[in-house]
């Protein structure tokens, strides 16, 4: 029995195919439209519903050219089930250089939105009733915010169930956070509707990281074999490890002034260990960031510039600290593979 066409806004792609669509979101002040870029690929043999995501914070361009690999991809010549694919989520954003909406609020906390609310909400309505809501499986990309940038890093609450925790320990980035939800984001809304659902971190906004594009596609695609949306990788390539953290903070800066770190992104560190120092411009006053706690650097601060209880350096806890530090190695060897 043929599978039945996949429907969005209207539009049906039938099993087999690959179809473009513009969803229309709002219009501008000239009443030009909006509309934000989806592809569907239907495959002609039954499977789950991914939808992949970037960019609902419009400067994290990471994820955009994460989901452009993903859909070049010669392995979804071969897709069993439905992938859903929206490079651009907040259009505004993404056109304006920026992380929010025009009204300054953030797309990620506005779900699951509503018709009559605000900008933010009525975009999160439309977006939850025509892609999410037909899903049943999430990975949403991010990257860090602007002047900050984050080691590749899966976030999801893995307690939540089986298929959570084997998709993030599928995707192969070196760190996994046991994350809480935060109210109002697309994770919050999916998961508790029952859908699996992973935040990938990695890189800076408004540039791109190639070591993160990299990691993220192929994450995405370790994630589709796992859920045999995808035939299994000839070779079986390893899975790079991943290690739960236990717990994370971030080390701040002790007076206002000037930067100079000490370690770098990924690096092992122990407590009471010297992060960097912030001094004035002329030198006379300086204090020693230190951390707080033995972990790994997963994030840090890339613009010297720092006011006093600015977070500078994005420290995670593990329990088995040699293990956590020998999958960021091998992360960093596997960007050398072909």
């Amino acid at each position: 029995m043929a599978r039945a066409p996949f429907e969005i806004a209207g539009t049906r792609v039938a099993p087999g195919s690959r179809q473009r669509i513009e969803l229309p979101i709002a219009k501008l002040y000239t009443h030009a439209p909006l509309n934000v870029p989806v592809e569907v690929i239907h495959g002609r043999r039954p499977g789950p519903v991914l939808l992949v995501c970037g960019a609902i914070h419009g400067d994290e361009i990471n994820s955009v050219e994460i989901v452009r690999r993903l859909l070049r991809s010669s392995a979804l010549n071969r897709l069993r089930g439905t992938l859903i694919a929206v490079p651009i989520v907040n259009v505004f954003g993404f056109v304006q250089h920026s992380r929010y909406l025009p009204d300054r609020r953030d797309l990620n906390r506005c779900f699951p939105g509503s018709e009559s609310g605000s900008l933010g909400s009525r975009m999160a309505a439309l977006l939850r009733e025509e892609i999410v809501d037909k899903a049943t499986h999430i990975i949403d990309l991010h990257t860090g915010a602007i002047h900050r940038t984050n080691l590749p890093q899966i976030r999801a609450q893995l307690e939540h169930s089986e298929t959570t925790r084997a998709m993030a320990e599928a995707f192969g980035a070196p760190v996994i956070l046991n994350a809480e939800l935060r109210e109002g984001s697309l994770r919050e809304y999916a998961q508790r509707k029952g859908v699996p659902v992973l935040t990938y971190e990695a890189g800076e906004a408004l540039r791109f990281d190639e070591w993160a594009i990299v990691s993220g596609t192929r994450g995405v695609l370790r994630v589709m074999r796992l859920l045999e949306m995808l035939p299994a990788s000839r070779g079986g390539h390893k899975i790079p490890a991943s290690e739960v953290s236990k717990g994370s903070s971030w080390a701040r800066a002790p007076i206002d002034g000037i930067l100079r770190p000490r370690v770098k992104l990924g690096a092992r560190v122990v407590k009471g260990q010297r992060l960097g120092a912030v001094a004035g411009p002329f030198g006379a006053e300086e204090q020693d960031v230190i951390a707080a706690a033995d972990g790994i650097v997963i994030g840090m601060n890339n613009l010297p510039l720092a006011n006093e209880g600015e977070a500078l350096f994005h420290i995670a806890r593990f329990a088995e600290m040699d293990e956590a530090e020998s999958a960021v190695e091998y992360f960093h060897s596997t960007l050398e593979e072909p």
